[in-house]
């Protein structure tokens, strides 16, 4: 997991408020950087300088790492309201065995949220957060105050630092009480593997659809790890595999399951994207290996489409 990670400490996770701000900060950069130009400054609360305007509102920093003129943009509060799901079952601690500059799921999910609302609070946008495993655990008012932005972080870094075992998972159970307390239209992003609903989809899309008929509108980051989880790349050994949701073992040796899991797999996974796809869910599929930029694009996109 090295590349886009190593440009962070991750070891200080603990502080993921910084983290997060790093991320943010690092993509808006990217952003004034890429051909897309006009359309990163919309959303980067930036718009390119024209000469003759007074420079007391000039992003200096923004000039001194891009070599170009931004003002920074004063708007009056948009309407955007997102609610922020995490699955913080067992299943989202893995991979457990990582190097220092290593992700699990969990902590990827967690920094992604922070660094999500971390850009919701730059656009006056106002969020909450939901955490479950087997039933709601936190299940916040949306709000865009300073105040429970910090609150909202407390959580995020709590739940980073608690590794507890067999925590089973009950995304579908979850996904109907968030769809029935969530009264005003709404953006609804879920960061989960799915994958301990793997023996009724049916459900699981009954759940999805839930959210959709309410009008909101939701975005699904199916987060794994894609080199483990969907490709088994596990060198041809014996192991043992631990549930850790459930704690059940089986010795194995990996070449000899990996078609058969790697096609079950895929199958679950094609079923889950057509489903986002018929109900008008964006699916993205989320590799943790591969850094936030995905995350806040499709974050970016998705908000403009919705004609904030």
């Amino acid at each position: 997991m090295s590349g886009f990670f190593d440009n962070y400490d991750l070891k200080k996770i603990e502080n993921i408020e910084l983290l997060a701000k790093q991320v943010v900060e690092g993509f808006i950069i990217g952003l004034h950087k890429s051909p897309f130009h006009g359309f990163s400054v919309e959303f980067a609360e930036h718009r390119i300088y024209n000469q003759g305007e007074a420079t007391k509102n000039i992003d200096w920093k923004v000039y001194a790492r891009t070599d170009k003129l931004f003002v920074k943009k004063f708007e009056e509060e948009t309407n955007l309201r997102a609610q922020i799901v995490i699955d913080t079952s067992s299943s989202m601690y893995f991979p457990k065995d990582r190097k220092d500059n290593e992700l699990n799921k969990l902590q990827f999910s967690a920094l992604a949220a922070a660094s999500l609302m971390n850009l919701l609070k730059r656009q006056r946008d106002a969020y909450g957060l939901s955490l479950f495993d087997d039933k709601l655990h936190v299940h916040t008012k949306v709000k865009a105050s300073t105040t429970h932005y910090r609150l909202l972080l407390s959580y995020l870094e709590t739940l980073i630092k608690d590794e507890v075992d067999n925590k089973k998972t009950s995304v579908v159970d979850t996904l109907h009480q968030i769809a029935d307390s969530i009264h005003k239209r709404s953006l609804v992003i879920i960061f989960s593997d799915m994958f301990g609903q793997t023996e009724d989809n049916n459900k699981l899309f009954s759940a999805l659809q839930h959210l959709k008929y309410n009008k909101h509108e939701v975005i699904l980051f199916h987060v794994t790890d894609h080199k483990l989880e969907e490709n088994f790349e596990f060198e041809n050994r014996p192991h043992e595999f631990i549930d850790m949701e459930s704690g059940e073992r089986i010795k194995l040796q990996s070449n000899q399951v990996r078609e058969f899991y790697t096609e079950k797999v895929a199958s679950f996974k094609a079923d889950l994207k057509m489903k986002c796809l018929q109900y008008k869910i964006d699916f993205i599929d989320t590799d943790i290996r591969k850094g936030f930029a995905p995350i806040l694009e499709t974050y970016l996109v998705k908000r403009k489409k919705m004609n904030i």
